[in-house]
């Protein structure tokens, strides 16, 4: 099975999806070795970089991970839209506001077993959630084109994406910034939601482990 995550982005040196797939590549999990992959935060080499990593590895099973600044818990998602508008710049300085293939149906439904995955998290003493959409930044624009590679070429990998919140250490440094400079109230702040990496950790070995054959 093949995990993706990125690089840091945004001014943020850290991504949790990154140290998940660092810890997980190269493990065994139902059976199957995990490979890992991190792939830069830029959008011009998106698409030629998922579609050569499915076609290299071949796998059965695709799960990308990325970073949902404010989320506070583990949140898979279900549609990927045909659409990008980036609100910031990724890190080649690019923003994005259109179609991501215009060719392309509207949206994907994730091939993952979304509801599986909540529910088994859940009952694990995970929190987590299902989202209806992976917002329009590089996280939606990778599991857009994933699925739209596999339908395209009829593949049988199931794939999907699994959005992560910040790690404690990120929320501290958004309470020091804050902190230091006074420009706004840190009850106002919308995105101090964290959860330790160990568990972030934990919680996508076992998403893998529920969606692979026992």
């Amino acid at each position: 099975m093949l995990l993706t995550g990125f690089q840091g982005y945004g001014g943020r040196d850290d991504n949790p999806s990154a140290q998940v797939v660092e810890a997980l590549a190269g493990t065994r999990i139902a059976g199957q070795t995990v490979t890992g992959e991190v792939l830069p935060v830029t959008n011009h080499d998106l698409q030629s970089r998922i579609e050569s990593l499915i076609a290299q590895h071949k796998p059965t099973l695709l799960v990308c991970l990325g970073l949902a600044p404010g989320e506070n818990m583990i949140r898979i998602e279900r549609l990927a839209a045909n659409y990008s508008r980036f609100e910031i710049p990724d890190n080649a300085g690019d923003r994005v506001d259109g179609a991501i293939c215009e060719e392309g149906p509207a949206a994907y439904e994730s091939t993952l077993p979304v509801s599986t995955i909540c529910e088994g998290l859940v009952a694990a003493g995970i929190p987590a959630r299902v989202s209806a959409t992976a917002g329009t930044f590089l996280c939606n624009a990778i599991m857009y084109h994933a699925l739209h590679y596999c339908a395209v070429q009829n593949l049988s990998c199931r794939a999907g994406f699994i959005h992560l919140p910040y790690l404690p250490s990120q929320v501290s440094d958004i309470i020091r910034t804050a902190s230091s400079g006074g420009g706004i109230e840190l009850h106002q702040r919308a995105d101090l939601a964290s959860m330790a990496l160990a568990d972030q950790i934990e919680a996508i070995r076992r998403a893998i482990e529920l969606m692979l054959p026992a």
